[in-house]
């Protein structure tokens, strides 16, 4: 399947910007993909629970069809859960299904 996977880490704002979502967004539109998933995981929590910028290319990236999941355990301990869950992001678990993506050898980019 032509699927990737954006694990970010980063809560730096600029990479952020031009590496996470610039790309998600523009793979989305050139058709690079079929399926992208952006999991937010540790301080990018964070970012983007409170940073409006982040939040509008968010929610382009979602609007072209990426899918943005959040660590449920990270948003939780950062408290923003409520936050996230707001814009419209799901919350899970992620531990299991990053484990079943590498164990699968999905294509995963780490940030």
């Amino acid at each position: 399947m032509n699927k990737l996977n954006i694990l970010w880490t980063n809560a730096d704002p600029i990479t952020s910007e031009l590496m996470v979502f610039m790309y998600a967004i523009n793979a989305k539109k050139l058709k690079w993909w079929d399926e992208i998933t952006i999991i937010v995981w540790g301080s990018s929590a964070k970012l983007i629970a409170t940073d409006k910028k982040i939040q509008k290319l968010a929610l382009e990236a979602q609007n072209l069809g990426v899918m943005i999941s959040a660590c449920k355990a990270c948003a939780e301990m950062l408290r923003v859960a409520d936050e996230i869950a707001g814009l419209g992001i799901e919350l899970k678990y992620w531990g299991t299904g990053l484990t079943e993506i590498l164990k699968q050898d999905g294509k995963l980019i780490t940030i």
